[in-house]
Parts: structure tokens; C-alpha cells; sequence
């Protein structure tokens, strides 16, 4: 297939922002595709990404490599490159424009096909060493010079991993639906939808059964290989296999133990909610495999948990679902996500890293056990397994902390034990409930406090790119210590894109902040504390990045506060050591 047919998709998602009219768009693409074509290559090059999540390797292309091989490619100078991209703030539109006004003409070019684009760039990741660099800038070059029209800008855009057609895995799963299992009646004049009785029925079970073999094989490009090839019942016989990652089970938030009994049931298991990185750890034969819950490998990262899990695991072949937290070498205490973030992306001097944020495992599920799925077991037949199959030994690998509780008395106190103990807060999950991959599966739920909001200010800021190009788009906050600012977080969400929209918009945060910049630095900026704004956020943590000591986890802005708040009633420091002692029943 010639890649301008992707592009063609490209160009029509890029002018919608409406999720139906996406989903009608990729779901007519995906009807005609053949069993010839390269089905793999088309589906990932819909999404944006050349690599499966679990595949470590990386492009490692930079927007200045990008310039250089489209100044080669275009006769344009660097600085004339860096101008435009400074004004227009899409690489891949600037590339587009160069390359429609070529100072040098091309005289040998091969016209692009999927395949060659795909695995041109693929291979991008595979150069390192010495002229690595130079071999990237002349693969680079060579495909911009067989470019026609728009291809140069998705070419840019898919290498910088900066799509903006808007398509994601939930949009993806549903054209998938409406493609080969359920005819949707979507109306292309109106953009309307109109599902109801059976119809909505039927979507509703295809949705569901798409879903669930997604979720255990997290490739689109094979689940519609495999329904050219064998039929839309086809994928009904995906299960779990052994090195490949799958999409874990996940909780659903309550406010108190009352309503986490009413979800799940009584009895009820009752876990640690503990605060490091989920973690899936397979096991076959000699090959151990740890994956973290957005399915990237990282068993490198932690090669020294490999030879615990070995001694301390009594099975040849599983498949573990874990947390892994890092704790102090010296004091033993356990230490919050953020600081052993670094070793997940860590690629040099891992032993080094390992020695200064040592890590232990907490089992709290198995899947697979010797060759049999046990996904199907209930979760009190799986603990009991766990138990039988783990060694533990503190620090190194433990079953997650956990008990029976019969009322909320009991859940409550338990909860009350967690936090005390620096926990995040706690699990309730159903004795009775199978594991199912995914998020609104129902049978677990997550306890946590419920933190107060902030009303921080804003210090300073950075431009944003694409259609964000020209406006601020993500901003830096600060808590008052006296007469000072301590920053504790970067935001950009909660921001609305329309000024009719509720909540504040990027074109009124970027002209209240305008007009009071100090420095300018590329695309950063440094503002006079003025605008506040009120912030939500999921936790408080310990952090040596921000001057605070502190940083907010997932912040999301509320609403603007400058009009009726002012700088000396935003919070202080002092605020965010109370609430970081007491989200966790902290003390000295």
C-alpha cells in the first residue's frame, strides 16, 4: 500500500475533533485493508508509534537531528529552519513548507510505500555507535527527499512521536468494532449516532469481547491480522502467554469502607495500597521478564531482582502481579514513587543506581502457574496459591500485607493500620472475583484520603507546539514561604483549548502571564508571581526537583483564583508539610 493512503487518514482526522467522526473515519480505512497488505505496519503507523509498548527500543531521533537532515533535504538554511519553527511550533509543518520550496531539486527518488516508510524508520532505532548519527541524518534525508506533499510532515511527526490526529486506543478498539463486527449506523451528514434496543446491545457485547482480547494481547495490528486471517471469532482464543505483557487489572476509587463493602461484597480481601510501580513479572523456563503496567520492559533496569525471584520463586513457569517499592538502604523506611522513578528509564550505571535505591517486590496476584491460566481462579484460590509458591524475605520479596475483613469496623481499622504505616491507603477486593484485565471490571476497589485542593501561584511557564504553538501550555507552581515562592509542580491539565468552554483557557492564562514575563529562555519563561490558580491532585510527594521539597502528583487546575484571592492567602509551605504528614499518617 502506498503511504499517502495513510496520509490521506492523517489529513481527514486531523480536521475533526469530533470521536465519532474519527471512529467512522479509521473504522472505513480498516475495511479496506487486505490480507496482503502489511497489517502490523498500517495499524501502528495509525497510532502514531512504531514500536509495541513492551519494546524497548527507541527512535532516539532529536528535533535538531530532524532540522539537520531537513536543511540536506531542502537547501534551507539551519537558522532559517529554527525561525519558522519558532513561529509556527509543529516541526512537521515546517518541514512540509521546505520542502514545497526547495532551493534544490531531487532528480532521483523512490515513491514511498508503507512498508519502506515503516521500516526505514524502525531501523532509526537500531543505528548507535559510532556515525550513528550520521547514518540517522541520511536515512532521514532520504526519505524527506522521496516525500511528496503532506508525507514529509507525518514522516517528521511520527519520528518526534507527535501525531496530533487525535487517535486513541479507545478510538482504535471501537473502528475495529464497526468495521468487522457490529454495522453502526453513523450518519457522515449530520455526524450523528442513533443506537438503541438490540443494535445497542449487540455493539455493547462486541465492544466488550474486542476489548477483553486487547487487553490480553495489546496489539492492534495483530488482533486484525488475526481477523483477516481466521475470522472476527478468531480472537475470542486470545489468553495469557508467557513474555508478553497484558493489560492488568485495575481498581475503581471509593470514599469510604461502607460503599468498598457495597461494591465488592463481604468478607473482603483487604491489601496495602503501596506506593511504588505495578509491575508484571513472567517467568519461563530460565527467561524472566519484568513489565511495568504501561507494558514497557524493564528487566534491566532491575537485573538484580532476577536471581531473588529465581531462588525465592518455587515455579518453573508463572506469571506474578506486583508492586515494586524502594525503600532506604540505611533506615529501612520506604521510600515514595517519585525518587526511584529514575531507575525504570535508567539505561547506564544501573548497578550503581540499584546499591543507592535498592528495591523489594510485593506480590499480591498469579496468573499463570506451570502452564495453566489462572485468570479464571477465584482471588481467595490465587492468594492461597501465592502463599504456597512464595519464599518471602523483608526487603527482598514479600505477599503484600493483607486481610480478611467482615465489616467496615474492620476495614477501617486495617486502613487506619496503612496509613499509620506510610501507605498510600488500601485495596478491598472481592474473595470471589476473578482477575480481569482492564479498568471497569469491577471486583476491586482503592481506598485513599481524599486531599484538600491548593491555591498556588503561577512563576513560570513554557510555549506549547502544534496547535498549542503560541500559547503557554504548561506552567510551573509555587507555595509562599514569607516573602518567597517555593515551586512544587508543573501543570498542564484542567486547561481548556476554547475560551467558551468552563475553566480557564491557554489564551487567557497566556495573556494574564504575557504581559508579566521577567526572562525568556527558548521556549521557558519566568513570570512575576501573580495569577493563582486552584489545584487538584492525587498525592503529595517528597521531591529534590522543586525548591518546595515537595511535589504534586497528577496536578490538575480547577479554576482561576486571581480575582478573588491574593497572594498572601495562597498556601504556604507549612501547608503542604501538614497534608504530606497527614495523607499518610505521617509523623516525625
Amino acid at each position: 500500500m502506498d503511504y499517502l493512503n495513510v496520509v490521506s487518514l492523517y489529513e481527514d482526522l486531523s480536521k475533526t475533533s469530533k470521536r465519532l467522526e474519527k471512529t467512522y473515519l479509521v473504522s472505513e480505512f480498516l475495511r479496506g485493508i487486505k490480507k496482503k497488505d502489511d497489517v502490523e505496519a498500517l495499524l501502528h503507523l495509525i497510532r502514531g508509534k512504531l514500536f509495541h509498548s513492551s519494546d524497548a527500543r527507541k527512535i532516539g531521533v532529536s528535533s535538531q537531528l530532524v532540522m539537520k537532515a531537513l536543511a540536506r533535504s531542502s537547501g534551507h538554511s539551519l537558522e532559517e529552519i529554527e525561525k519558522k519553527w519558532s513561529e509556527i511550533g509543529d516541526l512537521g509543518d515546517v518541514t512540509e513548507y521546505f520542502l514545497s520550496h526547495k532551493k534544490q531539486k531531487t532528480f532521483f527518488s523512490d515513491s514511498l510505500t508503507v512498508h519502506k516508510v515503516y521500516y526505514h524508520l524502525r531501523s532509526l532505532a537500531d543505528l548507535v555507535g559510532a556515525g550513528s548519527v550520521n547514518k540517522k541524518l541520511g536515512l532521514i534525508s532520504e526519505l524527506l527527499n522521496s516525500s511528496a506533499g503532506k508525507e514529509s510532515k507525518y514522516i517528521v511527526r511520527i519520528i518526534l512521536e507527535d501525531m496530533r490526529i487525535g487517535v486513541a486506543d479507545g478510538t482504535l478498539r471501537d473502528a475495529l468494532v464497526w468495521a468487522f463486527y457490529v454495522k453502526v449506523p453513523y450518519n457522515v451528514e449530520t455526524k450523528n449516532l442513533d443506537m438503541r434496543g438490540s443494535l445497542r446491545e449487540d455493539y455493547n457485547a462486541a465492544t466488550a469481547r474486542v476489548q477483553r482480547a486487547y487487553d490480553l494481547n495489546p496489539d492492534f495490528g495483530v488482533l486484525v491480522r488475526r481477523i483477516l486471517e481466521e475470522g472476527k471469532e478468531s480472537i475470542d482464543s486470545f489468553s495469557l502467554e508467557i513474555g508478553k505483557p497484558f493489560h492488568s487489572m485495575l481498581a475503581l476509587k471509593v470514599e469510604n469502607a461502607e460503599e468498598a463493602l457495597e461494591a465488592v461484597g463481604r468478607p473482603a480481601l483487604c491489601e496495602y495500597k503501596l506506593d511504588g510501580f505495578r509491575a508484571q513479572i513472567h517467568k519461563k523456563g530460565k527467561k524472566i521478564f519484568l513489565f511495568t503496567r504501561r507494558l514497557e520492559e524493564v528487566s534491566k533496569a532491575f537485573a538484580e531482582l532476577i536471581p531473588v525471584l529465581e531462588e525465592r520463586v518455587k515455579a518453573k513457569d508463572f506469571i506474578l502481579d506486583c508492586e515494586i517499592i524502594g525503600y532506604d538502604p540505611f533506615t529501612k523506611k520506604y521510600k515514595p514513587f517519585q525518587e526511584i522513578s529514575q531507575r525504570i528509564k535508567r539505561k547506564h550505571d544501573i548497578e550503581s543506581l540499584a546499591q543507592k535505591l535498592p528495591v523489594e517486590i510485593q506480590v499480591f496476584d498469579v496468573l499463570a502457574l506451570e502452564g495453566k491460566d489462572l485468570m479464571h481462579y477465584s482471588q481467595e484460590e490465587r492468594r492461597k496459591i501465592l502463599k504456597r509458591i512464595i519464599h518471602e524475605k523483608d526487603f527482598v520479596l514479600r505477599i503484600t500485607e493483607g486481610k480478611i475483613c467482615h465489616n467496615t469496623e474492620e476495614v477501617e481499622a486495617f486502613y487506619q493500620k496503612a496509613l499509620h504505616a506510610g501507605h498510600e491507603g488500601i485495596m478491598i477486593k472481592s474473595l470471589e472475583k476473578e482477575y480481569s484485565s482492564g479498568r471497569k471490571v469491577g471486583g476491586w476497589v482503592k481506598l485513599k484520603p481524599v486531599l484538600e485542593s491548593l491555591d498556588l501561584v503561577i512563576v513560570g511557564a513554557e510555549y506549547g507546539t502544534g496547535k498549542r504553538a503560541g500559547f503557554l501550555s504548561s506552567f510551573l507552581l509555587a507555595v509562599r514561604e514569607n516573602n518567597n515562592f517555593l515551586t512544587c509542580g508543573m501543570v498542564g491539565t484542567g486547561i481548556k483549548e476554547k475560551e467558551e468552554q468552563e475553566s480557564v483557557s491557554f489564551s487567557e492564562l497566556t495573556m494574564l502571564l504575557k504581559k508579566d514575563i521577567i526572562e525568556e529562555v527558548g521556549k521557558k519563561v519566568v513570570v512575576k508571581a501573580k495569577v493563582i490558580v486552584e489545584v487538584n491532585y492525587e498525592e503529595l510527594q517528597k521531591s529534590p526537583t522543586y525548591g518546595s521539597g515537595y511535589a504534586l502528583r497528577f496536578p490538575r487546575i480547577v479554576r482561576l483564583r486571581t480575582y478573588d484571592k491574593s497572594l498572601k492567602e495562597i498556601n504556604t509551605l507549612q501547608d503542604l508539610e501538614r497534608i504530606y504528614k497527614e495523607q499518610r499518617g505521617k509523623t516525625k
